[in-house]
This record gives C-alpha cells, sequence and structure tokens, in this order.
C-alpha cells in the first residue's frame, strides 16, 4: 500500500510542477553515436586542423568554454556566448536566435563559419575521405561521407548528452531531502517572481523566445531572432537559455556580460521581471539554482 501510495505522491508531483526531470537516458543509434563522438573531438572539422567541436564545448567542464566569446581559427574570436552542448537536445531550436531547428541543422554552422572552424563540407568530405574514417562511414551509412552523414553522426553523439539526477531531479521524483530548505526556498521565489514563465520544463528553459530586456530596455549588439526573420518585432527576441548546470557555465547571458549568478538574477529581476528582490532572495533562488547540477555522462570522462 506504501508503495502506491509513493508512486501516486510522485505521479501528481511531477505532473503538477512546471519543471520536469531529465529522462535517464534517450534513444539512440549508438552505432552513428559512436563515430559522431569521434568527429566531434576531433580537430580535423577545422580548415587548419586546430579546434574542434569539443574546443568550444568542454564536456568535463559544463559543456562550454568557460569564455565570455569563443576563439576560433587563426585566433579569431566570435561575438556570442557559446552556450551548453549538455541537455541541448532538449531545447526546441539551436543557437541563441533559433536558426537551426535541430542538432544535426546547429552541427553544420560551425564547420562553415569563418569564425569558427572556417572550412566548407567539401573540403571536409575530400579530407575525410582520406582516412579511416572512410571505412567507418561506409559501414553505417550507404552513401558513405555527405554533409548530411557528418551532421547526423554528431547530433546522435550529442542527444547522449544529457545530465539526469540533480538534486533537484530527484526531489521532482519524491526525495524530499534531496534539497534543502533554502533550496526549496529558493524554488517557491523562483516561481513567485516569475522566472518559472521563462524557464520552465525539462530543461528549465530552451522552449520559447523572450525579450532581451522586457521591463527595461538593455543595450545589446546582437539582434536575434531579427538576424534571421528581419522582422522588426524580432528584435532583441533570443532563445531563453536553459538553466541545467547554470552553476558551471559562467559567463552567463548571450554576450556573457555576467561572471555570477548573483548579478544575473538581479539583472533579470530587473530588466525581464521588474521586480523588487532582496540580497536574501537572490541568496535563495541561487542555491535552488546549483540544485539543477545533473550526472554529467561517464563516457565524456576522458
Amino acid at each position: 500500500m506504501k508503495s502506491v501510495l509513493l508512486f501516486l505522491f510522485v505521479l501528481t508531483l511531477c505532473y503538477s510542477e512546471p519543471i520536469t526531470p531529465i529522462p535517464q537516458s534517450v534513444k539512440v543509434n549508438n552505432q552513428k553515436a559512436s563515430l559522431g563522438e569521434l568527429l566531434f573531438f576531433d580537430t580535423i572539422l577545422s580548415a587548419d586542423n586546430s579546434i574542434s567541436c569539443a574546443s568550444c564545448h568542454d564536456l568535463e567542464n559544463g559543456g562550454d568554454d568557460g569564455l565570455r566569446f569563443s576563439f576560433g581559427i587563426n585566433g579569431q574570436e566570435g561575438d556570442i556566448n557559446s552556450p551548453t552542448v549538455y541537455n541541448a537536445v532538449f531545447n526546441f531550436r539551436q543557437f541563441w536566435n533559433g536558426r537551426a531547428k535541430n542538432l544535426a541543422h546547429q552541427a553544420e554552422g560551425p564547420v562553415e563559419n569563418p569564425l569558427e572552424m572556417g572550412n566548407s563540407f567539401k573540403k571536409l568530405i575530400d579530407t575525410l575521405n582520406k582516412t579511416p574514417y572512410k571505412n567507418r562511414f561506409k559501414v553505417i551509412y550507404k552513401d558513405a561521407i555527405t554533409k548530411e552523414n557528418i551532421v547526423d553522426a554528431i547530433a546522435e553523439y550529442e542527444k547522449k548528452l544529457i545530465t539526469p539526477n540533480a538534486p533537484f531531479d530527484k526531489y521532482l521524483r519524491g526525495d524530499t531531502s534531496a534539497i534543502s530548505q533554502k533550496q526549496k526556498d529558493g524554488y517557491e521565489l523562483f516561481k513567485d517572481k516569475g522566472c518559472i514563465a521563462c524557464h520552465h520544463g525539462v530543461n528549465v528553459g530552451g522552449n520559447l523566445y523572450n525579450k532581451f530586456g522586457v521591463m527595461q530596455n538593455v543595450d545589446s549588439k546582437r539582434l536575434g531572432r531579427y538576424e534571421v526573420t528581419k522582422k522588426e518585432a524580432d528584435k532583441y527576441y533570443f532563445k531563453v537559455p536553459s538553466l541545467r548546470n547554470i552553476e558551471k557555465t559562467a559567463p552567463y547571458l548571450h554576450d556573457g556580460r555576467y561572471d555570477t549568478l548573483d548579478e544575473v538574477v538581479k539583472f533579470m529581476s530587473r530588466y525581464q521581471l521588474g521586480r523588487v528582490i532582496t540580497q536574501d532572495e537572490v541568496d535563495k533562488i541561487v542555491l535552488f539554482l546549483r540544485s539543477l547540477s545533473g550526472e554529467i555522462p561517464q563516457s565524456v570522462k576522458r
């Protein structure tokens, strides 16, 4: 009887909360994912063989690179903060301006971006065909090495990059001792202050666009969705970032303007929500955010 009651409690809790736990696994083609893993860590993707996907997405340190802006070939600096690749499979679109509809589409961008890998798929395919990759692709794909197959393999690997079992996920599944009382208070404040309006779902974000500076205008060199649609109404609208593992992915916001969660919570409260917030409330919300750090997959520990 107790087990039935516990199951009903967990079921009710999961369905009544605006945040849902990360699943323990997602369905992947392991053969493709193994090939994608090799490509993810291989600098062969870049024009000068100097950087890989892992250069900007350090899987042992939050899935980003810890820099305000990433560096591509020839030491060129980008102009937007590199988001974490962890749990990206749960985002409704990829990139800050949402220009990629899925992980495979996202994987196309860096290869041919002159500020990043500075390569072309034509040259990359020619290069890969002169390596053991040729046979690896033939085993999996009938048409061997193509642009579509390269990004498909990388995307399949990235599906595996999820971080389940965060303390807050355990709490959502019924372990009331998984987080502290201050973290529980922080979660209630997170909801009461309105943060939950944009940061909800399995990824605690990543499922809608919102204007950067809702209550007050904020300077931003990047224009968000406008860069894709060219519609005036889309200026300064960006994909809401996931808050999963947020304590490990500083600096924050699309332009990396803040280094601490304390600063970000205060900024969001003022410019996005127009709410007064005390330092005690900030501290509790930050503690809650720290409970969103999940388990790094064993396979990425190299």
